[in-house]
C-alpha cells in the first residue's frame, strides 16, 4: 500500500506520516531526504523530528539516491520528504518512473510525505517558480500512483483519495 501525505509548512504532515507507520505494527525504516547543512533553524527542525521517532526505527539518510535507498526494503517505509529530496536535484530534474519502480520493490507499505507548495505565496524568483512547478508535477504523479492520499491542513487530515485516517 502506498500512502501520500501532503501538506504545507508546519501543517503537521510529518507527524501524520509518523502516526500512520506507527499503526502498522511492523518494523519501520525512516528515509530522510533533507540536507540541513549549516541552516540552524532547519537543524533544529531535524532534531525535533529525530526526538519524535521511536528508537527502534532504522534511519537512512539518502540524499538524491532515494530510489536506490528504498528499493527492496522490507517492512514499513516512511519517506520524509519529497520536497527536500527534489530540492537537491540540479534543475529539479528527477526520474519519476525509476522512483515508482523502486517503491514497487519495497516489501511492505510506503508512506511518502511531501510539501504542497501550490497553496502558498507566488514565488518571486525564477528558481522558486521552477521548484514549485516541478514539485507540483511530482506530487501529481505520486497522487496518481498512491492508493491513499491525505492533505494535512492546520493539523487536520483530509482524505483526498482512498482510505481514511483515524
Amino acid at each position: 500500500m502506498i500512502t501520500l501525505v501532503l501538506g504545507g509548512a508546519r501543517s503537521g504532515k510529518s507527524a501524520v506520516g509518523e502516526a500512520l507507520v506507527t499503526k502498522c505494527g511492523r518494523s519501520v525504516t525512516y528515509v530522510a531526504t533533507a540536507d540541513p547543512a549549516n541552516d540552524q533553524e532547519f537543524l533544529a527542525r531535524v532534531a525535533q523530528h529525530r526526538q519524535r521517532r521511536p528508537s527502534d526505527w532504522v534511519t537512512i539518510e539518502c540524499g538524491v539516491e532515494l530510489a536506490t535507498a528504498v528499493a527492496g526494503l522490507d517492512g514499513v517505509v516512511l519517506i520524509d520528504s519529497l520536497g527536500t529530496w527534489l530540492a537537491r536535484w540540479p534543475d529539479f530534474a528527477v526520474n519519476v518512473a525509476s522512483l515508482l519502480e523502486a517503491f514497487d520493490r519495497v516489501k511492505g507499505d510506503v508512506v511518502i510525505v511531501s510539501d504542497e507548495v501550490g497553496l502558498g505565496v507566488h514565488p518571486t524568483s525564477e528558481v522558486g517558480r521552477a521548484y514549485r512547478d516541478a514539485l507540483g508535477s511530482l506530487n501529481q504523479s505520486m497522487a496518481d500512483y498512491a492508493d491513499t492520499v491525505f492533505l494535512v491542513v492546520a493539523g487536520q487530515v483530509l482524505t483526498l483519495k482512498g482510505g481514511h485516517h483515524s
